[in-house]
């Protein structure tokens, strides 16, 4: 669950906590970054005719303890965490959530006790709290926590900030540590995955016969004076906040209102720029240009949201320099964002570009305007990094700066430096968009197309590959100017036929399609390699080092389905077999909406079967181009958007 600031409430079905990442309230302090764990967990107990039962279930060195996920009788996100446990005739229903635009998680108990002897059923619930970077992990020696202790809840500080816990049950101090925790997802990283949390005390309440209404709720904020009737409305609240996004979007296919619900999570507060950004993925992503403007279409141009989309543009915008769109904004506001990227700038004239067919808004797009020609302008006469055009009209770049981007220490697992492919795609794509809005704005486009012909007519004799019938991915040179060509077969070529203004002819298309489908196709997106190649790895495992080498080197991508399904429909000019293809190859999704990640799509998958989720659980760009395709490629009669 997330609350439009960055910060997040995760964990398991089951309750335990197998990341650092994990936990029921990490706070966004400085939206959408500097996020904090503040309450790990809530340990609930039940005294039953004089039995305690605990819900709660821990990973410590050798042993599950308690192992409360023996009373777990059923879970559904409906529209948010539900879980329902069973003891006896006792049923415990838990559901959490976040309050929009504020650091505050609310878990909302709803207890039926059928049982006629009530006096000995007591429920406890023991907050597990912490105060630490969410990329970290503590021990008891590390912080020092002081509370402030009131009948409802506690208030809870260190030397740098604060947070309360507060509840309808009476709150007794009891404090104490629990020790050595383990985050198995860690343990597999090869990361820090041990670690204390501590107890300031807990809070107690006497059941009733009937159903009982309970909550604990965590904030940043002082919510001391909550009532459980503030707890309904504020429920209800976010409950129509989701109706209202699924009503905007219009709507009434089931995947494709489950993904609008999904996208909505990306879509934050950035403070330093008081504007809409795009988090690229949970738990450990900030904004990233490159994400963000891939992004943006599927996360809310298809859905309706303009408004987010010109504040996203506009703030990306704003912080451009010297051409080139921010790669990442740094997590404080202590340091200034990376622009290390040459594509961020070029999938920004291509958001604008899809702003614009969406809308039709030629005033926001004159107040931007000024982006597109520096961007382009400077990627013409040469700007950081070496990103510059050629004399053949093709840009030219230093290494590093494409999407595959891994890096340990100063080796290049992908290396890329001169001109790749997609780049260039994009770099056409972008000045055939510049000269179309130029048209709109009553600006002169000759500039724009006499570039955009320069570089149709090198593009086909610098990367067609004859022996492979598909594209050589990079064409860079050596120390003694001899010009070498990667064959590589890897996703890249696919968006010289899926973005709007595309470089090649049909017959190129059609092969570069057909290539791609054999050599990459998974059930869950484009390998990034071919398996072919003796550099491919198939699994995504192990150390930082040995995941990095596997990053772009074969690990699966789904957001890469987007521009393939985009690009298949196209071939076969949307034709109604080729969309019910589509349409299959992008419902599959519909149960990876169920795993790893409930609700949401994740980053990468192995490249072997079974093609297993890892990464970030929850990813923009593969929740953002899955819908878009989906909305675009196949619900194409309703939705088509014309160039």
């Amino acid at each position: 669950m997330t609350n439009g600031l960055g910060g997040y409430a995760s964990s398991t079905i089951i309750g335990t906590n197998a990341r650092t990442y994990h936990g029921l309230l990490v706070a966004a302090l400085n939206p959408p970054v500097d996020r904090t764990l503040l309450l790990s967990s809530l340990d609930e107990e039940i005294r039953l005719n004089g039995e305690t039962h605990h819900l709660a279930s821990h990973k410590y060195p050798g042993i599950i303890h308690p192992e409360g996920s023996t009373y777990l009788k059923h879970f559904s996100l409906d529209p948010f965490p539900t879980t329902v446990y069973q003891i006896g005739d006792l049923e415990v229903t838990r559901c959490v959530f976040m309050i929009h635009g504020e650091n505050t998680t609310i878990i909302r108990y709803s207890l039926n006790n059928d049982a006629d002897d009530t006096d000995n059923t007591i429920l406890r619930v023991f907050p597990l709290v912490n105060m630490r970077d969410f990329h970290s992990t503590t021990s008891s020696s590390d912080i020092y926590l002081v509370q402030d202790a009131k009948r409802t809840g506690t208030k809870l500080r260190s030397d740098e900030m604060k947070f309360t816990v507060t509840s309808n049950m009476r709150y007794h101090p009891d404090e104490m540590w629990f020790y050595n925790f383990e985050y198995d997802k860690e343990h597999e990283r090869g990361l820090a995955y041990r670690e204390d949390n501590y107890n300031p005390g807990y809070f107690e309440i006497e059941l009733k016969q009937g159903t009982n209404h309970i909550f604990v709720a965590a904030s940043t904020s002082d919510l001391s004076d909550l009532t459980i009737n503030d707890i309904e409305d504020l429920y209800n609240k976010e409950v129509e906040r989701l109706h209202v996004l699924g009503d905007r979007s219009g709507f009434n296919d089931d995947l494709a209102l489950k993904l609008t619900l999904a996208a909505d999570s990306f879509i934050v507060r950035r403070a330093s720029t008081h504007s809409r950004s795009i988090i690229a993925g949970y738990h450990w992503f900030s904004d990233w240009g490159r994400d963000a403007m891939i992004s943006l279409p599927g996360l809310t141009l298809v859905t309706g949201r303009f408004e987010d989309s010109k504040q996203i543009l506009l703030s990306f915008a704003q912080n451009c320099r010297d051409g080139l769109i921010p790669n990442r904004f740094a997590d404080s506001d202590k340091y200034q964002p990376d622009y290390n990227t040459v594509d961020a700038s070029l999938w920004f004239v291509h958001a604008v570009g899809r702003y614009f067919a969406y809308t039709g808004d030629t005033a926001f797009v004159e107040t931007i305007w000024g982006t597109i020609s520096d961007i382009i302008s400077s990627y013409t006469e040469g700007t950081h990094f070496g990103i510059r055009m050629d004399d053949d009209g093709l840009i030219t770049h230093g290494s590093q700066l494409t999407w595959m981007d891994a890096k340990i220490g100063t080796f290049e697992v992908t290396p890329r430096r001169g001109k790749t492919c997609e780049i260039n795609a994009l770099w056409y794509n972008a000045l055939r968009t510049a000269a179309h809005l130029a048209e709109h704005l009553q600006k002169d486009p000759s500039t724009y197309e006499l570039l955009a012909v320069s570089a149709k007519h090198s593009f086909t004799d610098t990367f067609w590959n004859q022996d492979d019938m598909c594209l050589f991915d990079c064409v860079g040179v050596n120390d003694d100017n001899t010009i070498i060509k990667d064959p590589a077969i890897r996703p890249n070529q696919i968006f010289s036929v899926s973005l709007p203004y595309t470089v090649l002819p049909r017959k190129k298309e059609i092969s570069i399609v057909r290539r791609v489908e054999k050599d990459l196709l998974t059930p869950m997106g484009l390998r990034t390699l071919s398996c072919d190649n003796v550099a491919y790895k198939g699994r995504y495992e192990g150390d930082p080092v040995s995941r990095d080498m596997a990053y772009h080197n074969g690990t699966v991508w789904p957001w890469l389905m987007g521009p393939y399904v985009s690009a298949y429909t196209k071939i076969h000019d949307h034709s109604h077999t080729s969309r019910d293809h589509a349409s299959s190859l992008l419902r599959r999704f519909d149960e990876q909406l169920q795993d790893s990640g409930i609700g949401t799509i994740c980053e990468i998958c192995d490249g072997d079967y079974p093609y297993i989720p890892r990464g970030c659980i929850s990813q923009a760009w593969s929740v953002a181009e899955i819908l878009r395709a989906y909305v675009e490629d196949v619900l194409y009669d309703d939705y088509k958007i014309e160039v």
